[in-house]
């Protein structure tokens, strides 16, 4: 059954989604969840020359919201009486996708959550789509979980 349960978070609302269905999933089994946030900071590092100290800035402000996602993520789960632990990792040009796939055999996860935007034609085209990618990579299952606003309005098409 699935007792280590790979949970990617980012403060969104569709991540909340994903974190509720995990701390679901995790009290049925029994299993103990991770928290995984990445911290993207290539778009701010490739104009590092001109913007140096604006660069690095940017880059603890981010380092400390995925830290904050991180406590208040691992606060849920922990009130939910469920063993947690986190990861944050800062990516330099990887995708999230990417490093959740790595996590996964890093810690021996036997199932990923996560929540999925549900983007569809030309949105999911040019944004490319994490979840579909850990989906299509990962050789565990991968439960995709929709927002509760998404579930009720589905895009057209």
């Amino acid at each position: 059954m699935y007792t280590r349960i790979l949970v990617p978070v980012d403060g969104s609302p569709t991540s909340s989604a994903g974190l509720a269905e995990a701390v679901k999933v995790a009290q049925q089994t029994g299993g103990q969840i991770r928290l995984l946030h990445v911290v993207e900071q290539m778009p701010f590092l490739m104009g590092a020359e001109a913007y140096g100290s604006i660069a690095g800035d940017v880059a603890v402000l981010l380092r400390t919201a995925g830290e904050q996602i991180l406590q208040d993520a691992r606060t849920q789960v922990m009130n939910a009486g469920i063993a947690v632990d986190t990861a944050l990792f800062e990516g330099l040009g990887s995708r999230v996708s990417d490093r959740v796939v790595e996590e996964i055999a890093a810690w021996g996860a036997d199932l990923v959550v996560v929540g999925t935007h549900g983007r569809r034609g030309v949105g999911r085209m040019m944004l490319g789509s994490d979840a579909e990618q850990i989906l299509r990579t990962a050789k565990i299952p991968v439960l995709l979980v929709r927002s509760a606003e998404q579930a009720a309005n589905p895009p057209a098409g």
